[in-house]
């Protein structure tokens, strides 16, 4: 058997012919997703860096590339090597890494002709990290990160950051580039006021650092952070350089909760992202089974949403259920449903294919070349 998985359509396919479960992307609000970040951040004369580990997908991270994007992340050695494989120059690593096994492979990723970047907040994760470089006679640009607020990785922002930026700086193989100060919870912060003081108080932090470390004499070339759910405050603030958004490709459920500044539901951003599952029973009790559950679909933020009022409960592993209302309900065997996910990122994670279409169409076929990327 191959160990390659067929993709569930092909190109001038129907939407309702691909094979379920699936993943579907609507190109138009897609790209026009694409093409209001861009637009914002450029506007705002910020750099745009996007999550790679929304997508997984270099076809998607050429297309940000091609509207001036300097680059993507990631989180995994593994997933930088899946991009740069398939094409992508330039990747951030925007997490630790501190088995010296990952820390090799991604030395020699960069003896290659991609740039590749790392982040750090400790001193034994930076002699690690020197080591590796050393051995394989590379010089690699560092990112220190500090915790702006999500109380995840990061050392605290002043002085234990200078003190890890000076541990950088004199590593020959290595090179300060400047700080990551990403906020992940406030990205789900549902009020919009909420959301812009979790992001000053971390740009506060970012600047006092920047500045304290430029008055020891080491100067902060890069501030990178932001997300979807608060860009807005990063691009705004002053301080940050380089916006790390990657949900805004997609959206989600969950996305689709936070409020806008008059208290609204609502985003300048589409839903492009949906799970095809089909009718599979209808046992004829007020509900109808479809074929994406819990290997289907992330559950992390929720259920997903089904059109028209039907809302999907009660997953397990293969089936999940539609209430339907009344015996049979609107729905017959065979029927193709779009669902929204509750999480876009670990959703695209269960998927080898993303399929894109325009219309009723499919368009293209692209390959999410870093899933499964573990390491």
């Amino acid at each position: 058997m191959s160990d390659v998985i067929a993709p569930p359509a092909k190109v001038g396919d129907g939407v309702d012919d691909v094979d379920t479960p699936a993943l579907l992307v609507d190109l138009d609000a897609f790209e026009a997703n694409l093409k209001t970040m861009a637009d914002r951040v450029a506007t705002a004369g910020l750099r745009l860096r996007p999550h790679a580990k929304t997508h997984k997908c270099a076809a998607i991270a050429r297309r940000q590339l091609a509207l001036g994007a300097v680059g993507v992340c990631c989180q995994k050695v593994s997933e930088a090597e899946a991009l740069v494989g398939a094409g992508v120059p330039d990747v951030l690593v925007s997490n630790e890494v501190i088995d010296p096994r990952k820390l090799d492979r991604l030395a020699i990723l960069a003896t290659g002709p991609a740039r590749l970047a790392i982040c750090v907040d400790s001193k034994d994760g930076i002699h690690a990290l020197a080591t590796s470089c050393e051995r394989h006679q590379v010089r690699l640009d560092v990112l220190v990160e500090i915790n702006v607020g999500s109380d995840r990785c990061g050392v605290e922002s002043g002085e234990p950051a200078l003190a890890l930026a000076e541990a950088v700086a004199a590593a020959p193989s290595l090179r300060y580039a400047g700080l990551q100060a990403y906020h992940g919870r406030a990205q789900h912060l549902r009020d919009w006021r909420e959301r812009q003081e979790a992001i000053a108080h971390s740009a506060d932090g970012a600047a006092r650092t920047r500045d304290l470390l430029a008055a020891h004499g080491l100067e902060t070339g890069v501030i990178s952070g932001g997300g979807t759910g608060s860009h807005p405050f990063e691009l705004s603030s002053g301080v940050f350089t380089e916006l790390q958004a990657g949900s805004y490709v997609f959206m989600d459920a969950d996305y689709g909760r936070n409020l806008d500044q008059q208290g609204e539901a609502r985003s300048i951003y589409r839903q492009s992202l949906f799970v095809l599952t089909q009718v599979m029973s209808l046992p004829g009790r007020g509900y109808a089974i479809v074929d994406a559950g819990l290997k289907a679909l992330s559950f992390d933020s929720g259920m997903p949403l089904a059109p028209g009022g039907i809302t999907y409960c009660r997953p397990s592993d293969e089936h999940g259920m539609l209430e339907v209302g009344a015996p049979g309900g609107r729905l017959r065997l065979g029927d193709k449903v779009r669902l929204i996910p509750g999480h876009c990122d670990p959703t695209v994670a269960l998927y080898d294919w993303i399929v894109a279409f325009r219309g009723e169409r499919v368009e293209e076929v692209w390959s999410v070349e870093a899933r499964g990327a573990r390491s």
